[in-house]
Order: C-alpha cells, then structure tokens, then sequence
C-alpha cells in the first residue's frame, strides 16, 4: 500500500503524498498537476520538500502554538494541585472549568 492511500483525514496531506507517489511512478510534474486539480508550481514545491526531507516532509504539522509560560516544575506541580479539588482554592463547586485553571495558574505561579 502506497503512503498516500495510509494517510487518514488530512485531505491536503494525501494530495501532497499522493504527488509524491506519481513523481515516484515517472509522471510529469504537469500531469500530476493536472490528475490533482493543483498548480505545476505547488507540484514543484511538494517534490522539492519530497527530495528534501522525505515523505516525513510532506505530512500534516500542526501549527505552531505559543510556547507555554509555565516551567517544566510548574506544568508537572499542576495535576497535583487540580487533584486537590476547585474547593480547596476557594472556588465554589468542585469542577474545574478553563477558566478557573487560568486563574489558579496565576495564582500559584503569577503567570497569565
């Protein structure tokens, strides 16, 4: 089974893995474009990133978020705090909800 037929629900991912597939095969990089309803110019970028750095280079990556404020200490301190229960910070209720994690957060550890 080719790699384009693996990939999952990334319908991006397929079209780029499958031109890589038909570039393996000997077609043309106009063929290709034309079979996949893309540009010749995205075909030669996809080829490029193939020859580059691999099938891993044509894969989904998510976008990058930004990068977390908490420490590697703090973001393992957090699961034993929210185990203590929202109660026990002063909340009423003991569900822990988005926003009352952002507030312990800056709480205990002066990060917004």
């Amino acid at each position: 089974m080719t790699e384009a037929r693996r990939v999952g629900q990334d319908w991006r991912e397929w079209r780029r893995l499958r031109a890589w597939d038909l570039k393996q095969e000997g077609w043309m990089q106009c063929d290709i474009a034309a079979a996949l309803g893309v540009t010749e110019g995205a075909v030669s970028q996809w080829v490029s990133r193939g020859r580059t750095g691999g099938v891993a280079a044509l894969r989904h990556r998510p976008p990058p978020g930004p990068s977390s404020r908490l420490t590697p200490q703090q973001l393992a301190q957090l699961p034993v705090l929210l185990t203590q229960g929202a109660e026990t910070f002063g909340f009423r209720g003991d569900i822990w909800t988005a926003r009352r994690v952002t507030e312990l957060i800056r709480r205990q550890f002066g990060v917004r």
